[in-house]
């Protein structure tokens, strides 16, 4: 089993190290979560058939701050088949199937969570670090790897201050490492996170950023956790700040479309989503943990021009460099 002194050990292979970081980082985060609500949360392991590895999903459900959250962790592996090699190929040239069935072995691991608050004026928020890697099941060698992540903000009123400590944080984590990163992972939030049928972005931005082999494995890992430990202090002040905000039923209401438009952009566009429904043996709960606990969908619904409901709106149309 990982464990958090594992996380620097160079020594050991990326893929335990990085085990070693998301079982650390996950119960961090619950604590800081749960230390704002009243109640805690639910852990829930899980293991995937074929020993193909498995997870633990922590989820809190109907709190006095949370309406809902999950943090899940998984560390599967197994078989790539030849048509998903085919697939992966597109952004990675370099691999390649076995030579006997053209299959692949591959390990993944990562942290994702999405944290629905209760109070219309406390925006939702979530966050994914992951590592791949695929080994050639002849000689056992790995062949390509890669890592993957971001973290974003979705609030249902726009508060300035909240999505610049958000930006500010991130891109202090990033700036640590290499100061060319935070601009080209805000971009890349931006485009992935657009809502393409609304020809709005699904939230106020963040980082975002995929496929990231181009420095060394170990350089890359320490910015990973860089950006592990900007999210407390990105995030916990503000829902400390909006928790207990009086808001109208029509607020909540707005809330609500809000949350339909996340819904939309996780069944429709995100690639995460597909991929997970199509893993042979993938836990459905856990993919779908991100979907608040309700929402609604309001026909041909628009906010009253220059009302706070539509300051927001303008926003995901057009985004804004925050910091």
């Amino acid at each position: 089993m990982a464990g958090p002194d594992q996380i620097h050990d160079t020594s050991l292979p990326i893929r335990e190290r990085m085990e070693a970081l998301v079982r650390l980082k996950q119960q961090e985060i619950t604590k800081a979560i749960a230390d704002l609500d009243t109640v805690t949360f639910h852990t829930d392991a899980w293991t995937r058939g074929n020993n193909g590895g498995g997870g633990q999903s922590m989820v809190l459900q109907n709190g006095t701050t949370f309406e809902k959250g999950g943090v899940n962790i998984s560390v599967v592996h197994g078989k790539l088949p030849p048509q998903a090699v085919e697939r992966m190929r597109a952004d990675h040239s370099n691999l390649r199937g076995s030579s006997k069935d053209g299959s692949v072995d591959f390990f993944a691991c990562g942290l994702s969570l999405v944290i629905h608050p209760i109070n219309p004026h406390a925006p939702t928020t979530h966050l994914n670090y992951r590592y791949f890697e695929t080994t050639d099941p002849d000689t056992n060698e790995v062949q390509t790897w890669w890592f993957g992540g971001g973290a974003d903000l979705t609030p249902s009123y726009l508060y300035e201050e909240d999505a610049k400590l958000f930006h500010q944080k991130h891109k202090d984590a990033l700036d640590k490492y290499d100061e060319t990163l935070f601009p080209k992972y805000k971009k890349w939030c931006n485009e992935y996170f657009l809502i393409k049928h609304r020809g709005e972005t699904r939230g106020v931005g963040g980082i975002f950023f995929d496929d990231f082999d181009s420095k060394p494995a170990d350089e890359i890992l320490k910015i990973v956790e860089s950006c592990f430990d900007a999210f407390i202090p990105a995030y916990c002040p503000i829902i400390e700040k909006r928790k207990d905000t009086p808001f109208t039923p029509e607020q909540k209401n707005w809330q609500q479309i809000r949350r339909g438009r996340y819904v939309e952009f996780n069944l429709v566009l995100d690639r995460g989503t597909q991929f997970g429904l199509q893993t042979p043996g993938s836990r459905v709960e856990s993919i779908l943990m991100s979907l608040p606990a309700t929402a609604s969908w309001v026909y041909d619904h628009h906010p009253e021009p220059g009302s706070e409901e539509d300051k927001l709106l303008q926003v995901l149309k057009n985004p804004v460099d925050w910091v």
